[in-house]
């Protein structure tokens, strides 16, 4: 799957729970310190901690959400 966000919007975002590098994986920021997934939507990324995912689920759902902004 290509990069959803910009190269250079990537390596200035930050997990927003302990402040680590996040990478993109699918439909998804992930941060692997936390565990969480946070989703992206119509490319704007949702880094609000209470609409994070478990990184298992994530996984669990192959990195796809189907939510909608």
């Amino acid at each position: 799957m290509n990069s959803m966000l910009p190269k250079e919007l990537l390596e200035i975002l930050a997990c927003p729970n302990c402040k680590e590098k996040i990478e993109e994986k699918g439909m998804f920021l992930i941060c692997n310190k936390c565990k969480l997934a946070f989703p992206i939507l119509k490319d704007v990324p949702d880094l609000l901690l209470e609409d994070s995912w478990p990184l298992e689920k994530a996984k669990l759902n192959s990195f796809k959400h189907n939510l909608k902004l």
